[in-house]
């Protein structure tokens, strides 16, 4: 069963964590068949080409963050990455996510808070879905620059809309000029192709010097 817009209207409108996971948790279920079916998700994929573009070597670890469903991990499977960990809020979405044995770690973790996970632990991080509306803020970044090594990608979307006004594009801007990261390259993309929302796709590079202590 395909559910309608109203459910993307619960999850976007969501005023705190605890109704926003209970979104997802009402969610879980049909997900798949809603985003990609009903709706066009196509930004897994697109994101998957993105890192398949500045990180060929399929053996690379890569953290899947705000991994949903696996939807991301499967695209990644399928051209030929294997070492492949999954970190979401929402219990629910990492049950289904674990049932498609796609990755080889799944831990439960809020986006929005410290992560617990060493510095430097993965090559490349990708987010996609994440970084949108009422989800999660962009004091997130600094965290992913952090457990990405050196001279790993982080490839992330931002859903049209939410660039400039969820204060993305500032955050982005200050860890660039703070030398934490460089663009790679930035381009307008598909989101929910069937709805017709855009998103921008990101890749950056992490620098040498990791993630300063930048003021938000």
């Amino acid at each position: 069963m395909v559910s309608d817009n109203k459910t993307l209207d619960k999850v976007y409108t969501a005023d705190n964590h605890k109704d926003l996971m209970e979104a997802y948790g009402d969610w879980a279920e049909n997900y798949d068949a809603d985003t990609v079916e009903a709706f066009g998700y196509v930004a897994p994929e697109i994101t998957a080409r993105a890192l398949e573009r500045v990180v060929p070597v399929t053996s690379a670890r890569i953290l899947d963050a705000g991994c949903g469903t696996g939807q991301v991990a499967e695209a990644l499977r399928s051209k030929g990455y294997g070492d492949l960990h999954a970190l979401d809020y929402s219990s629910d979405m990492l049950k289904v996510a674990e049932e498609k044995k796609v990755y080889r770690s799944l831990k439960q973790a809020d986006l929005s808070k410290p992560l617990d996970i060493e510095d430097d632990a993965y090559d490349a991080v990708v987010c996609v879905g994440t970084l949108t509306y009422g989800h999660v803020d962009a004091a997130a970044f600094d965290e992913l620059i952090r457990v990405t090594r050196p001279d790993g990608h982080i490839c992330f979307t931002i859903r049209e809309g939410a660039y400039e006004d969820y204060g993305y594009r500032d955050r982005m801007i200050a860890l660039e000029r703070a030398d934490a990261w460089e663009l790679v390259s930035m381009e307008d993309a598909d989101y929910l192709r069937n709805e017709n929302v855009g998103c921008k796709l990101c890749t950056y590079k992490v620098t040498a010097g990791g993630s300063p202590a930048v003021p938000a």
